[in-house]
């Protein structure tokens, strides 16, 4: 079953605002030396654009067959040649080493254990060749935000939802007025950085945002940068 085929059908209004992070990566992407990686491309909403401004064919992994076809029909209508395959990023494996994988939009945390994490970061770093960057972001957790949002009805571009924070299982529940239903899982930043570790990638850099400001205590957004040595 793909569990995100009712996301997908509402997707380019769910993901309207994110658009900060797409001068980000089109950079990263111009100073890769090499093959270029999306992990969760979804809807290609960060892929297409990568693709225009660099010339640079992108490969584009996703699970979910829904936004796949959202990809490739969206790749069409732009005039981009992605290389769309349905995969489980945990289990990944690419014809040559990469210069560049990122995953955008905090996907990662769509994993539930560090384990499924793990296996991710050390497919990145087998898939990378050396000197390649492992890019990502995700939410920094504040309680704060988390307890005035808990079981509260909300509007996001549009799209009416609601949130369950699950302390005892460290997660996020996103349900649409359908019923549907996906969730995220926190993660601290001693995490992050043992998961790095675990697979052998160093830190080259942690971003507070998509401007390259330095990480303190103060932001909102992990925006890591990682290097296979």
């Amino acid at each position: 079953m793909d569990e995100y085929e009712p996301f997908a059908a509402i997707y380019d209004d769910w993901a309207s605002h994110m658009t900060e992070d797409v001068p980000f990566y089109v950079e990263l992407a111009r100073e890769a030396e090499g093959p270029v990686v999306e992990l969760a491309v979804g809807n290609g909403r960060v892929a297409i654009p990568v693709a225009l401004e660099t010339g640079r064919k992108i490969v584009g992994i996703d699970r979910s067959p829904s936004m796949l076809a959202q990809a490739r029909e969206n790749a069409d209508a732009a005039g981009v040649d992605l290389e769309l395959r349905e995969e489980d990023m945990r289990e990944f494996v690419l014809d040559e080493p990469a210069a560049l994988i990122y995953c955008p939009f905090r996907a990662l945390l769509h994993l539930p254990t560090w384990a499924d994490k793990r296996l991710v970061f050390e497919r990145a770093a087998e898939a990378l060749k050396p000197g390649g960057r492992f890019v990502w972001e995700s939410f920094v957790f504040n309680p704060h935000r988390a307890a005035e949002s808990d079981g509260e009805w909300a509007v996001q571009a549009g799209v009416r939802h609601r949130i369950d924070h699950v302390p005892a299982d460290n997660r996020i529940d996103i349900t649409l007025e359908s019923g549907a239903s996906v969730s995220l899982w926190w993660v601290t930043r001693s995490e992050w950085e043992g998961l790095i570790d675990v697979a052998g990638l160093e830190v080259e850099a942690l971003y507070g945002d998509f401007e390259r400001t330095p990480f303190d205590e103060k932001s909102g957004e992990f925006v890591w940068v990682a290097r296979k040595p």
